[in-house]
């Protein structure tokens, strides 16, 4: 099980986020994952999942932080806005961070849905699928490739080396479209999936009538399922995840009517 959104709210703090990550690391969890928004509209409209002054950090930089107060806890972005990122940039940002945490970071990315961020950031709205699974490939060109090249319609480069390589350069794909369940399917080791068991059943099914017409690279492995679970969880819920083929389930426990630190014991006891 794992935890999100502790890079957000009132839990931004150095001193609450190293208190947090021991609690969850003491409990047994077993990853700990931080959400992006640069911008969020202002004032608030759908399907922005926030208000705009609402604080929410980096989460490599959030990342970063907790590494250094945990020794087993994983590490993950759920997710990164990636085709709002450098590739180049992103690809250094990931090896650093797989490094100093010893190997224990994902890179989870989607490709994003918030018409004004784009904007804010001076990158297109459209296209922004094809400029994902582009930027994917880049950076893998420059994590696997003795002598890394990449020539794309947004991103090129040759003649160029870039140390340390990650040892473990894992990314999970977020999103429920097609077009996303394909991009996990072809370029992911995990998938993160939003929903209840209803909802998880259904894209599930969705993965795997797709994934008869779509090839997947071997060097993939299997692809991990993530859930990030919105049903009220009870062992019987859990269950049901469990049932389904669900690896992690992902939990926000910043949103239960209790004290943090009694919402986090509650949700590691019903593993």
């Amino acid at each position: 099980m794992g935890v999100q959104g502790l890079n957000m709210g009132d839990t931004i703090a150095p001193a609450e986020t190293l208190r947090l990550a021991e609690l969850v690391e003491q409990l047994g969890y077993r990853s700990w994952w931080a959400s992006e928004h640069v911008v969020l509209p202002s004032p608030r409209v759908d399907p922005s999942p926030s208000e705009p002054d609402t604080p929410l950090l980096d989460p490599l930089v959030s990342l970063g932080f907790v590494a250094a107060a945990t020794t087993r806890l994983e590490l993950g972005t759920g997710i990164v806005i990636l085709p709002q990122r450098n590739p180049v940039v992103l690809a250094k940002q990931v090896a650093s961070l797989d490094v100093l945490s010893n190997g224990r970071f994902t890179l989870g990315v989607g490709a994003g849905y918030l018409p004004q961020e784009f904007a804010a950031v001076g990158v297109p709205f459209a296209g922004r699928g094809q400029r994902t699974d582009e930027y994917i490939d880049a950076m893998r060109a420059l994590w696997d490739s003795p002598a890394p090249a990449f020539e794309g319609k947004h991103v090129s480069f040759s003649d160029i080396d870039a140390h340390p390589r990650p040892s473990n350069a894992r990314i999970a794909v977020g999103g429920a479209s097609d077009g996303a369940l394909r991009r996990a399917l072809t370029r992911g080791n995990a998938w993160i999936g939003i929903g209840t068991p209803e909802e998880t059943a259904a894209n599930l099914k969705r993965i795997r009538r797709l994934s008869a017409v779509t090839e997947r690279p071997d060097s993939l492995g299997a692809l991990e399922i993530n859930i990030v679970a919105t049903a009220e969880l009870d062992a019987s819920v859990v269950r049901q995840y469990e049932d389904l083929g669900v690896d992690q389930l992902i939990v926000f426990p910043a949103a239960i009517d209790m004290p943090l630190d009694e919402a986090l014991a509650k949700l590691i006891a019903l593993r």
